[in-house]
């Protein structure tokens, strides 16, 4: 049997820890004791996490000559924080994940005074932040997604309301909400506001002369279109379909605002979204969504797998937050 006395391996003799709630915030400075050599003195503050507060932390953090600060990415509460302090500390930003299994029972000092201990002996890896222009393209082009799926959202429910007709558009047109489909379902809208429908939707007749409005491609099938248009299309169908593509055209009008803005912010960029757009499968925006995400910086990542770790925890936070 062999026994040695070791000490900790300590890389900041001087650390801070930050536990983050919305409202406060508990600030743990972790430095060398005055009184008994090899131990460590913790003093701990509650702060709001109000500008005026967080500058006060800083001002406390320069008094005691920190060497590094270590905070949590709690929810966005991180956000307003890690921006005012980050150009006049060394401030690492720690994934949560990161110190599942490591991290002893939970109270907000406990939290702080741990966070200041990993960060002093380098048992944490700071996430990468990417530059304020990355992250309001990452605004813009995550928001931009959810505006698209809304639109689809509302041409859902504008096939599940040809459904209630007893019509079968749906399938016959790939896109109900194409221009075929919108001539056709634009005549439908029409036709409720001017006459007496049951009697016309009813009749082949009309059937054929909605049929003939069909365009391009879809010309080849007006027979089952005649088929496919029988149905009993009131005056509450029209109202409800007018209404699911207006909601659709105003999302994809917003869509359009938001390309235009996401362009501006990448015009000094339009070498690189080039050469990832001549990659098989990957069009101009997914071009786009990709810079954003990695912040077209790929010297961020060591290796091609952790590339697509990180792509892979990206998603997986949107779809949570989603």
């Amino acid at each position: 049997m062999s026994r040695q006395d070791v000490k900790d391996e300590v890389i900041h003799l001087r650390s801070t820890g930050v536990d983050l709630g919305k409202r406060i915030l508990l600030a743990c400075v972790r430095t060398p004791s005055t009184t008994r050599a090899g131990t460590w003195s913790l003093e701990t503050e509650r702060l709001a996490t109000t500008r005026p507060e967080v500058r006060r932390l800083l001002a406390w953090r320069v008094e005691r000559q920190v060497d590094v600060v270590v905070m949590e990415a709690t929810a966005d509460y991180w956000c307003g924080v890690y921006y005012l302090l980050q150009p006049q500390l060394n401030l690492m930003l720690v994934n949560p994940s990161h110190l599942e299994g490591i991290r002893s029972r939970k109270s907000d000092p406990i939290d702080a005074a741990f966070l200041a201990r990993a960060g002093a002996s380098g048992m944490v890896m700071a996430s990468f932040v990417p530059s304020r222009m990355v992250r309001e393209l990452r605004d813009l082009t995550r928001r931009r997604t959810e505006l698209l799926r809304s639109a689809g959202r509302e041409v859902q429910r504008l096939e599940k309301e040809l459904e209630d007709t007893g019509m079968k558009l749906t399938s016959v047109l790939t896109d109900v909400a194409g221009k075929t489909g919108r001539t056709i379902l634009a005549a439908l809208v029409a036709l409720v506001a001017l006459v007496a429908l049951v009697a016309l939707v009813a009749g082949e007749r009309y059937r054929e002369r909605l049929a003939d409005l069909a365009v391009g491609k879809t010309r080849a099938k007006i027979p089952v279109l005649i088929e496919a248009l029988d149905g009993d299309f009131t005056d509450h169908h029209a109202f409800m379909v007018q209404h699911y593509l207006d909601e659709a055209d105003r999302f994809k009008e917003t869509v359009a605002v938001f390309d235009i803005r996401i362009a501006t912010l990448l015009s000094e960029h339009e070498q690189d979204l080039d050469l990832l757009d001549t990659v098989p499968g990957i069009g101009r925006m997914t071009t786009e969504i990709v810079f954003a995400e990695t912040g077209g910086d790929m010297g961020q990542f060591a290796t091609a797998h952790h590339l697509a770790s990180w792509i892979g925890s990206a998603r997986s936070r949107r779809s949570r937050q989603g």
